[in-house]
């Protein structure tokens, strides 16, 4: 059955919306209600001449609002992905140069930013402050979620380093804060990326504001990291959803043989990978790192290993659908004999779905939170 798409209708226009990645059957839709309330709030509003999206997840709110030729900031390769698709869908023109990373550096003036609360605080504060310089008293400034979404610290990080806000009433369990902008703010330094000192080793970690165990090792991966294989004959491993591509570096000092491939959908994710790699091995050890759907950009029976600690999560939504897909684009990818190395909690179905895939799963090793399993293609 095809993939299913759904339809927005908001005062600027009815407009055909796909997700990313795509799923046969889809039943969740392309926004949400505090994309509704946004788009409702500006229609009364007079059209800005310089417009900031931020955090648009599939990209309804650059669909609506094309005609004012909006930025859109992001740390989702995926998010830009998913708008370009949405824009032709609509026949509508991609904004050429308007597709921001959320690395590359904002110029000039905005007199109206609309900011989607990201699930990491860390990443809005990090926004917050490239944002902060680029306001004016007069600029317009609206951040929506959905209430569950958005806890005390998002009003906290606002009047810190954007100035007072104003909270508009629910609607559909949706929020949106009003906030007035304070030049007179004093922003402090941008604390991203952090470092710290991988524990047992001499590797120098730097973790910008998106990305996964930013502050610290955490557990999943540490129990991980001490049943990372040694095989001579892998010469191609893959770091699958790499966050800061700690997984794919250990991996590379066991196999120095190896050429190492990081992968994940966060631009700041492979932005820290490829910055803690080239500083623990320099530019002579063979490696890449791309921004990617998973494995989509890989060719079918490429890789000799691949390691994964899947993501539970798509933005505010959890489940096990990112980490399934990943399973299947592994299986295809994966040469015959080759392996893939996944670590997950304990409670969820891995095991089952790795079996389902590839016909079987061992268990390599288990404590009382988390499972190490092993399939051969």
């Amino acid at each position: 059955m095809p993939h299913q798409p759904h339809t927005l209708a908001a005062a600027q226009g009815t407009f055909v919306l796909h997700r990313l990645p795509h799923r046969p059957r889809e039943v969740l839709r392309a926004w949400d209600a505090a994309d509704e309330y946004v788009l409702n709030t500006l229609a009364d509003l007079p059209p800005p001449t310089r417009l900031l999206i931020v955090n648009d997840t599939f990209g309804a709110l650059v669909v609506a609002m094309n005609q004012l030729q909006p930025h859109a900031f992001s740390d989702s390769h995926l998010s830009h992905q998913a708008t370009r698709l949405n824009l032709r869908n609509n026949h509508l023109p991609e904004p050429n140069g308007r597709l921001l990373a959320s690395l590359d550096p904002l110029e000039g003036m905005f007199d109206c930013v609309v900011m989607k609360v990201p699930k990491t605080l860390a990443l809005l504060e990090d926004q917050l402050i490239r944002i902060s310089q680029h306001v004016h008293a007069a600029t317009k400034f609206i951040v929506a979620g959905m209430i569950k979404a958005m806890p005390a610290t998002v009003w906290t990080l606002l009047e810190r380093l954007i100035g007072p806000t104003h909270t508009q009433l629910a609607w559909k369990k949706a929020r949106l804060i009003i906030v007035t902008v304070d030049n007179s703010l004093k922003v402090p330094a941008n604390p991203y990326p952090m470092e710290y000192l991988l524990e047992n080793t001499e590797y120098r970690l730097s973790n910008h504001a998106n990305v996964f165990s930013r502050e610290r090792l955490d557990i999943g991966t540490r129990f991980f990291l001490e049943h990372l294989p040694i095989n001579p004959n892998a010469t191609h491993i893959i770091d699958l959803a790499c966050g800061n591509g700690v997984v794919g570096l250990i991996a590379a000092k066991r196999n120095p043989g190896a050429t190492l491939y990081f992968v994940d959908e966060s631009f700041m994710a492979v932005a820290s990978a490829c910055t803690n790699f080239r500083r623990a091995f320099g530019e002579k050890r063979a490696a890449s790192f791309q921004l990617g759907d998973g494995l989509s950009d890989f060719p079918p029976r490429s890789a000799d290993m691949i390691l994964c600690n899947p993501p539970f999560h798509q933005q505010n939504t959890m489940g096990d659908q990112v980490a399934l897909q990943l399973f299947r684009q592994a299986k295809n990818v994966l040469r015959i004999g080759g392996e893939l190395w996944v670590v997950g909690n304990r409670h969820l179905n891995y095991p089952l779905e790795l079996r389902r895939l590839f016909g079987h799963c061992e268990l390599v090793a288990g404590n009382a939170k988390f499972v190490i399993l092993r399939a051969v293609a």
